[in-house]
């Protein structure tokens, strides 16, 4: 009798996110059945009764592979990305804050002091006389209370651990997780480490259906309230700011189908350092006006640009963060 094939062991964490990363694992529907004929998951906070420690006395390269979705926000995302690191064979940035620093980036256009006045402060539900803030360390009366400490910067999972593969998306297609699940169990060769995989190369316009005309100029720009989509015309055609040329293809332009554009969470496309410095060379590619007035005009319809161009890639981008 042909002896059984050891099961691989994931482990799954959370770091700093929304929680619908790990949902997109449970979205495989069936197919988990499969994954658990396969695996066993050894590690999974928000799913399993399981202690750091336990983590912690785990051999070195114990796990196969480790989806980590989350950006590195505070210390205690740090020591987990370092210990994971160490325990796994494989470790996956999973997701778009993993991957690229994702929505909490955009931390990084505030300080940390920013931050913590506009919180406990500032807010209009926060009655807090003495403004006081966290602190790392409390002594009570039942002994020293600790919290993890909060850091000036959002950073992606490879600039502070070193990152086998990553898988982008907010939250990752459940179709590409099976694909790249398969590959391993397989023992089907792998991409090159470091290999953004489970997408494609090219920008997500070169997939998208939507009707399109050489040379298009515009003279306006529209937020998607203020103009009815046609549902067939590229929506940067009708003057509708879409991240498709600064974004990599491979979820199935879902958004796009939705009628609604691109929000630019699978990252660049390969060989593309900025999304933002590159959806700021599209929108000037459509602008039909040369007087330097008008093109201000016209762009003073987009209110945060930064924001838009960078909702998930501040952290990795050239700007980075604000200046402080």
């Amino acid at each position: 009798m042909e002896e059984a094939k050891p099961k691989l062991k994931i482990a799954i964490y959370w770091a700093s996110s929304c929680g619908g990363c790990c949902v997109s694992v449970l979205d495989v529907h069936e197919k988990l059945f499969d994954i658990i004929a396969a695996a066993d998951i050894v590690f999974w906070p928000i799913a399993m009764d399981i202690k750091y420690a336990d983590v912690e006395e785990m051999a070195d390269d114990f796990i196969d592979i480790t989806l980590f979705n989350g950006a590195i926000r505070n210390s205690e995302n740090e020591h987990m990305a370092k210990l994971l690191r160490r325990k796994s064979r494989i470790l996956v940035a999973y997701g778009s804050c993993a991957h690229l620093g994702g929505i909490p980036g955009l931390a990084n256009f505030s300080s940390k002091e920013d931050l913590f006045r506009r919180v406990y402060e500032e807010s209009e539900s926060v009655i807090n006389p003495g403004n006081i803030v966290p602190q790392t360390k409390f002594e009570a009366a039942e002994g020293l209370l600790t919290i993890p400490s909060f850091y000036e910067d959002v950073r992606s999972l490879s600039q502070v651990v070193d990152v086998d593969y990553m898988i982008p998306g907010c939250p990752p297609q459940s179709e590409r997780l099976i694909d790249v699940f398969v590959s391993i169990v397989s023992g089907a060769e792998l991409p090159p480490k470091g290999s953004v995989i489970g997408s494609g190369t090219k920008a997500q316009c070169d997939e998208c259906t939507r009707h399109k005309t050489e040379n298009k100029k515009i003279r306006k720009l529209y937020r998607p309230w203020e103009i009815i989509d046609d549902g067939l015309t590229c929506f940067m055609e009708q003057g509708l700011l879409c991240m498709g040329p600064a974004t990599r293809a491979g979820c199935g332009y879902r958004c796009i189908k939705g009628n609604a554009p691109c929000r630019g969470c699978y990252g660049p496309p390969m060989n593309i350092t900025d999304p933002g410095a590159k959806m700021m060379s599209a929108v000037a590619g459509i602008i039909d006006e040369k007087e330097p007035e008008e093109i201000s005009r016209i762009l003073e319809d987009i209110p945060d640009p930064a924001g838009l161009f960078y909702r998930f890639s501040l952290p990795v981008s050239l700007i980075r963060r604000k200046v402080l």
